[in-house]
């Protein structure tokens, strides 16, 4: 039985499968070459997708938050849709309706775009509560209901949303229940100086990303998430993230703690990290890195006023008060 650094039991075979691992390196290599200088970005939105999760990227326009979700989509050749929220969009502009086919004189129900594998909502805080709560269930169960019928989204199936944390004007923040659906929450930021200027010389990334072909099928993401499933996690480590959840539920620094749901994305998000890095069980280490962009959007901080940044510092200082098991 091997150890891992930080005392926990390992499996023997502490190897994840190389086809696995060529697959996610494959898929990160190709959404590398339009988004560039942000491998830990694109490393985040591969553990989201490979934990079958949802993604909210909060940042300013402009920095690549469409061309993260175009390329994950182009990468993988799944169907691709956005939609662009605004105050009068309508649920039924989202899901679909039903229409009455005068040809078979039957009523028939007519998908919207969230019927596709990757799922652009774009600025999703500027539609209003009731058309936001339309992506309730799709991003909770895999389905939508309409006129008293179900119908199941394909699958594999992952929301991108964006909204831009500077601007308020107009918008109507999500609340708590819509936050929780998501995974994660990430920043893309700026490029650094290097990359900007070759992409400032290049003339941008529409032609490259133009050009990008398929480098893994819908059919092996759906295996590469079942093999997410089977990392191990040590009963030592699930009993870590408790008292992490935990500690945001005790501590006076926040109005809110983590909820049992950001603690099982936690769990699933650490399985597939450590895929991502070629093991086949989870460390302290991967709980850790994952912290941030997994709990901050569902805690409320006293005296963040909202604020994501502040919620992820309050996040980094509540895992450091927390003892790695050994």
């Amino acid at each position: 039985m091997q150890t891992t650094a930080a005392g926990l039991e390992a499996p023997p075979d502490v190897t994840a499968d190389a086809a696995d691992v060529d697959a996610v390196h494959r898929l990160e290599a190709s959404v590398a070459r339009v988004i560039r200088g942000k491998d830990e970005v694109i490393r985040m939105a591969v553990v989201c997708l490979l934990a079958q999760g949802h993604v909210l990227i909060e940042d300013v326009p402009g920095v690549g938050k469409t061309t993260l979700a175009q390329s994950l989509a182009r990468s993988l050749g799944l169907a691709f849709q956005r939609i662009q929220f605004t105050s009068d969009l309508l649920p039924t502009d989202i899901i679909g309706v039903t229409i009455f086919n005068q040809k078979n004189q039957a009523f028939e129900f007519v998908p919207g775009p969230l019927f596709a594998n990757v799922v652009l909502a774009d600025e999703i805080n500027r539609a209003t509560p009731k058309t936001q709560s339309a992506l309730l269930e799709a991003m909770n169960d895999r389905k939508v209901s309409v006129d008293r019928k179900r119908y199941s989204l394909p699958r594999p199936f992952i929301v991108i949303a964006t909204q831009n944390p500077r601007e308020h004007h107009g918008t109507f923040p999500l609340p708590e229940s819509q936050l929780d659906r998501f995974l994660m929450s990430l920043a893309i930021g700026y490029p650094p100086p290097d990359d900007e200027r070759r992409l400032l010389l290049s003339g941008g990334v529409e032609a490259v990303l133009e050009a990008t072909e398929p480098v893994l099928s819908g059919d092996e993401l759906l295996a590469l998430q079942r093999s997410v499933a089977r990392v191990t996690v040590a009963e030592k480590l699930a009993d870590y993230m408790l008292a992490l959840a935990d500690a945001t539920r005790r501590s006076g620094e926040f109005l809110l703690g983590v909820s049992t749901r950001g603690l099982q994305s936690l769990y699933r998000g650490t399985q597939a990290l450590a895929l991502t890095e070629g093991r086949t069980f989870a460390v302290p280490d991967d709980v850790q890195r994952l912290a941030a962009p997994v709990l901050s959007h569902r805690v409320v901080v006293k005296r963040g006023n909202g604020d994501l940044d502040a919620a992820r510092r309050a996040i980094h200082r509540t895992v450091a008060g927390v003892p790695v098991p050994l």
